[in-house]
């Protein structure tokens, strides 16, 4: 090296330490890239700062990363890859950033889960249906979508499972969470409505307000819904009345969204998740598991003998879609009438006739369709059947049982089971701290909003609601372990 130059770098070292030298070399490359750009007329120049900023944030605080994605999470979009693939821009790049993040941070032992975590019902059943989506994988009818999907369970448990866990250490921080995710969800309501005013709220152009973040108003509604809850009880966790306020006014943008929406089943899961909290106050789950389990034997067993389920089928001429008018989309639903409720029966009848084939392994996962059309019955088609959507069975419980058999199936309902159980038990466990009974009960009503979503939709895949599906898990996890640190007179509940 040039001695004229050693020497001003040995000057340079000297005046400087290492985290300003650090800055210094970020400004450099901020300079050299923007002046780059700004000459060459290519803003790709500016890629190697954002990715700069990108590596530093991980270092330093990763826990931003988490943040951001929930703030942009109403705002992603799905875009075409090679290979048929696609991928939800930003929200999975942010996910698979989070899972090194979280990853790393484990490895190197800068945080930590405490073991009776990771040994918790609802981690073991988790990571046992991961472990059967691995095996069943080997029978997929499809392979590649099978491990692609084994991959994007493995983005969606870090950070939301994992990653929870580590940056909710105090009951307060849960509603940090709420706080990123409704600021985008309002920005997200305003955009809708804004363009859905310029047609007087129709019902027929609700979907078209909602594009391109929003592949239908179902999710946007979902979305809207398990976010509710959250910011309800955050609402009642707020000292400062500019809190208050802006909660107030959070619930409003929420609320109007929802209604607006025209969605019957989201509208519906908030009354039935108020219901659900009379049930843990009673102490009723799991009575109302059991009847839910013996009600739902009992209707396959009837529709499954012989031909009953033909009684279903529809009329392809009396089957339509009220696009115009919503009051007559909800007469046309309890009259059997509606192409969406018929269009889901023609799926299930598909589904079932799959499982029948395929009981123990199923098709594999993310593979129902187009196989499911191979098992499809003509006298309960409709006039939307060619599904350009390419969507599945509209009831998240018969996929798993058509694309993971019967082990896939039982493992998910023996997870949710556990879930409300757990919550149950928390509720009346934290009867002495109402910081924690509010984030038991915040998690749980979202957790049954989902749930409700899930007999008429799959929704556990969909980037605005699967994250807060796994968050709801952890909060539970958290929750435990908070009111047994108390019991062990830790001080773990400082807000």
């Amino acid at each position: 090296m040039n001695p004229s130059v050693n020497n001003l770098w040995q000057r340079l070292r000297q005046s400087f330490d290492g985290p300003q030298l650090l800055f210094i070399a970020f400004v450099g490359l901020l300079l050299l890239s923007g002046a780059g750009a700004a000459l060459m007329h290519l803003p790709a120049l500016l890629l190697p700062a954002a990715l700069a900023v990108a590596v530093l944030v991980a270092l330093v605080e990763w826990r931003w990363i988490y943040y951001l994605l929930f703030f942009l999470l109403p705002f992603s979009e799905e875009i075409s890859l090679f290979g048929g693939l696609s991928m939800d821009v930003p929200s999975e790049p942010l996910m698979l950033a989070l899972t090194g993040c979280v990853g790393a941070a484990l490895l190197l032992g800068t945080v930590r889960i405490a073991p009776h975590e990771w040994l918790h019902p609802l981690v073991i059943i988790l990571a046992l249906m991961l472990l059967w989506t691995a095996v069943d994988m080997f029978f997929s009818v499809d392979t590649l979508k099978s491990f692609k999907y084994l991959l994007a369970k493995v983005w969606y448990l870090t950070p939301f499972v994992l990653g929870t866990l580590l940056i909710v250490r105090r009951p307060a921080d849960t509603w940090r969470f709420a706080t990123f995710y409704a600021a985008g969800a309002c920005l997200s309501v305003f955009y809708v409505v804004s363009r859905h005013a310029t047609k007087g709220f129709s019902f027929a152009d609700i979907n078209w307000a909602l594009r391109p973040f929003f592949r239908n108003h179902v999710i946007y509604a979902a979305m809207l819904a398990l976010l509710i809850p959250f910011c309800w009880f955050a609402l009642r966790a707020a000292t400062k009345g500019v809190s208050k306020l802006a909660w107030r006014v959070v619930l409003g943008v929420l609320l109007f969204g929802l209604l607006t929406s025209y969605t019957r089943a989201s509208i519906l899961s908030l009354p039935i998740a108020a219901l659900f909290l009379v049930v843990m106050r009673l102490r009723f789950t799991k009575v109302v598991l059991v009847a839910v389990a013996i009600g739902t034997a009992l209707a396959v067993a009837h529709i499954a003998t012989g031909d009953n389920y033909m009684e279903f089928a529809p009329n392809y001429e009396r089957t339509i879609f009220n696009g115009k008018n919503f009051e007559k989309h909800l007469e046309a639903t309890y009259k059997m009438q509606d192409v969406s409720g018929m269009e889901r029966v023609y799926r299930w009848v598909a589904a079932a006739r799959m499982i029948a084939d395929k009981p123990l392994v199923g098709s594999g996962a993310a593979t129902f369709y187009p196989e499911y059309k191979r098992y499809t019955i003509k006298s309960f088609r409709t006039y939307v059947s060619d599904n350009p959507e390419k969507s599945t069975t509209h009831n998240y419980f018969l996929l798993q049982l058509a694309e993971q058999g019967i082990p896939g199936f039982l493992l998910f309902i023996v997870f949710i089971s556990t879930a409300l159980l757990k919550a149950e038990s928390l509720y009346h466990r934290a009867r002495q701290h109402p910081e924690v009974r509010g984030v038991v009960l915040a998690a749980t009503m979202s957790l049954v909003v989902i749930v409700f979503h899930l007999t008429l939709n799959e929704l556990v895949e969909a980037d605005k609601i699967g994250p807060v599906f796994f968050i709801c898990m952890a909060l539970l996890i958290r929750c435990e372990s908070w009111l047994a640190e108390d019991e062990k007179g830790e001080p773990s509940l400082q807000a």
